[in-house]
């Protein structure tokens, strides 16, 4: 398979769970969101549409490049996409977590799991393409600004 189609099939399967946990999301924003307490520093509600998309089309850029290489790096090349496949169903967790059930708390330590398992899939995908470890850069600061601002609305909030 071509390069191309693999990075393509990347994309949208990011994408497609993206979509998944926006779902669970779009019920919450209208109801259950505006009504508790957030940080000052929250970003307003547009922003999260126009950053979601942009990281899940790096991830999947990002994959698609370390998938290109299971040919010669068979055995990394697996270990990685284990990983991504971790992180990629935590990702989507953590919205059924926050917004679904409506837990910070626990969507918090959920968080912390999910971003543990982008930093070894980011270790992995260096080890096969590093400029695939570099693009999974802005979603591991992503995540990093969500922990905080997850912990801060489930403190708020408790």
């Amino acid at each position: 398979m071509k390069k191309i189609i693999k990075i393509t099939l990347g994309i949208l399967i990011c994408s497609g769970v993206g979509y998944l946990s926006s779902i669970v999301t779009r019920t919450s924003l209208n109801t259950w969101y505006p009504l508790i307490a957030k940080p000052s520093f929250n970003p307003p509600n547009y922003v999260f549409p126009i950053v979601w998309p942009l990281l899940y089309i790096l991830m999947g850029i990002a994959v698609g490049m370390v998938w290109n290489r299971f040919a010669t790096k068979e055995r990394l090349v697996k270990n990685a996409l284990i990983l991504f496949g971790i992180q990629l169903v935590l990702n989507a967790l953590w919205s059924i977590l926050f917004f679904g059930m409506q837990n910070p708390r626990i969507a918090f330590f959920e968080l912390l799991l999910l971003l543990l398992f982008v930093l070894l899939s980011c270790r992995q995908f260096y080890k096969i393409s590093p400029l695939a470890a570099y693009l999974l850069i802005p979603y591991i600061l992503w995540l990093s600004f969500a922990a905080v601002l997850n912990y801060s609305i489930w403190t708020l909030n408790s």
